[in-house]
C-alpha cells in the first residue's frame, strides 16, 4: 500500500486537478494530511491555503464544487492528481473554467479563454 509523502513538502503535496472528462488541467493546489482525510470523507475536493493558513473546501464560498472522480499518485508518491467533475461555472476564482488561462505569446502572457461568470457577483453573493 502506498502512503503519500507529506514529508518532502513540509507537510503539503501539490495536487493536480483536472476535468474528469475532458482532462482539461483546471487548477493545482496543495494538501495537507487534514485536507486529504477531509476530501476521502467526503468525495469533495478540500486543499490547504498556504496564505491563509487552514483547509478550505473547493467551492465553500462560489458554490464551485469538485466533486472527486478518481485519484492518481505520482511515482515518488509525492503529487496527487484528482479527476473531478467540476459544478458551477468553473475552477478558476477569477472567472475563468480553468486557472491556466493565460498563454505567453511574444508580446506577453495573453488571455486564451473566455471568462463562464463573474467572480464579483458571485463571490459578493455568497459572502453577503
Amino acid at each position: 500500500m502506498r502512503k503519500i509523502d507529506f514529508a518532502k513538502g513540509n507537510g503539503l503535496v501539490p495536487v493536480i486537478v483536472q476535468d474528469y472528462r475532458s482532462r482539461e488541467v483546471l487548477m493545482m493546489a496543495y494538501m495537507n494530511e487534514e485536507a486529504w482525510r477531509k476530501t476521502q470523507r467526503t468525495g469533495r475536493a478540500h486543499y490547504y491555503s498556504r496564505s491563509r493558513g487552514k483547509i478550505w473546501l473547493k467551492g465553500e464560498e462560489s458554490g464551485h464544487f469538485q466533486e472527486i472522480k478518481d485519484i492518481l499518485i505520482d511515482c515518488d508518491n509525492d503529487t496527487l492528481l484528482l479527476r473531478v467533475k467540476q459544478t458551477g461555472g468553473g475552477a478558476c476564482h477569477m472567472g475563468y473554467r480553468s486557472c491556466f488561462f493565460r498563454r505567453k505569446e511574444k508580446s506577453g502572457w495573453k488571455i486564451a479563454a473566455k471568462r463562464v461568470f463573474d467572480p464579483g457577483l458571485v463571490y459578493k453573493k455568497l459572502k453577503g
